[in-house]
């Protein structure tokens, strides 16, 4: 952790603790705030704006950041998923307390009141996607969101691509059709009309009866997963609906037509790509519902091995069975086949018409550089 960092967390720590900066405080905080114009750029911030955020004086009405900041922090330090239970041999450290201050004050608030400010403009509930792949963070995020959102007075739900699976029966019948979608998760596997009519419900504002919300139970039929007892919601004022290709569209389908990156190598794997590809278009109606999309965005995609391979091993250091290695590898592998990190996903970094924001994700899983994409 750099100098300025160390400086940034002390402050912040006497601030969750109750102890308001002093007026010196307030001005470093702001100072090492616009240094980074991407950052204040993603957020609409200027220099009087961000004094006015950091002093309490947030654009929202009756929130203070002066004391969401110690009435979040506590909470989300105690998030499941900053307590890992089980420490591994080779894993990377747990999140320091220190970096989940940063991370709460650089992107969690920010992003949260920009949420809330969406929710009162549009006077009905917001959908927000969220675009990540494996140990990227989609699920602590939902959870950090939800917590500081309650705070607001809002209510959360979190929303998963995997809950909109085809029914276990359904996707047997797929996979004879097509044997090679032996795993669920790729184009096709979804029920995306169940998706995009539980969308329009859920954008209603002031709907007068529950929504049944589909759930899905991976641990069903040995793993391979199935529908389970859909769960009756009212009253949500922000949709946290997160995948690891929520809002991908099509690319054009020469693309595979030339070299392309491994481990699509064969004529067979690019026929593969082509028809994944090609099944994307069915999933535009649903992405269309969607009111902003934020992009996490690994520094590597080749992390996303390693980030499965520490989930594994975590898992069953617990006493569940898990995949090995090399069966990590082909399961990843799978993935890459179908919609490959460097064709789909780099593009829309680049990208302001669809992604709203790119949130960086360092090897250690915490959010680096966040920016608003930019053709330029």
């Amino acid at each position: 952790m750099s100098q300025a960092d160390t400086s940034l967390v002390q402050i912040l720590n006497h601030w969750t603790a109750g102890q308001t900066p002093s007026n010196l405080e307030w001005q470093h905080l702001a100072t090492e705030a616009l240094k980074l114009p991407q950052w204040t750029k993603a957020f609409g911030l200027t220099p009087a704006s961000v004094a006015e955020l950091l002093q309490g004086r947030s654009p929202l009405e009756n929130t203070s950041l002066s004391h969401l900041l110690p009435a979040v922090y506590t909470d989300i330090l105690s998030l499941p998923s900053f307590h890992p239970p089980t420490k591994l041999h080779g894993e990377a450290e747990a999140i320091s307390p220190s970096k989940i201050l940063l991370s709460l004050v650089s992107l969690w608030l920010p992003f949260t009141l920009q949420l809330a400010t969406l929710k009162q403009q549009l006077g009905r509930p917001v959908i927000q996607g969220i675009l990540g792949g494996q140990g990227t963070g989609k699920t602590t995020l939902t959870e950090v969101l939800s917590v500081i959102l309650a705070q607001l007075g809002y209510r959360t739900l979190s929303l998963s691509l995997d809950d909109l699976y085809k029914t276990y029966a359904e996707r047997q019948q797929l996979q004879e059709q097509d044997p090679r979608l032996i795993w669920r998760g790729p184009p096709g596997t979804h029920d995306v009309d169940l998706g995009i009519e539980l969308l329009d419900q859920l954008r209603q504002p002031n709907r007068p009866h529950p929504i049944l919300v589909p759930r899905f139970d991976k641990s069903a039929w040995e793993g391979a997963g199935d529908r389970t007892t859909p769960e009756p919601v009212e009253g949500i004022d922000i949709v946290l609906f997160e995948g690891w290709f929520v809002g991908v569209r099509p690319i054009n389908p020469a693309i595979f037509d030339d070299p392309t990156p491994p481990p699509i190598q064969t004529l067979a794997d690019q026929a593969f790509a082509r028809d994944m590809n090609q099944g994307l278009q069915d999933y535009l109606p649903l992405w269309e519902r969607l009111d902003r999309l934020m992009l996490l965005y690994p520094t590597d995609y080749h992390l996303s091995q390693q980030w499965r391979r520490q989930a594994e091993q975590q898992m069953m250091a617990t006493g569940k069975s898990g995949m090995t290695d090399s069966q990590i590898d082909r399961f990843v592998e799978y993935f890459w086949k179908s919609l490959h990190p460097e064709l789909f996903i780099t593009p829309l970094t680049k990208n302001p018409s669809y992604v709203n924001l790119v949130v960086e994700i360092d090897p250690d899983h915490t959010p680096g550089a966040i920016y608003q994409p930019s053709n330029s």
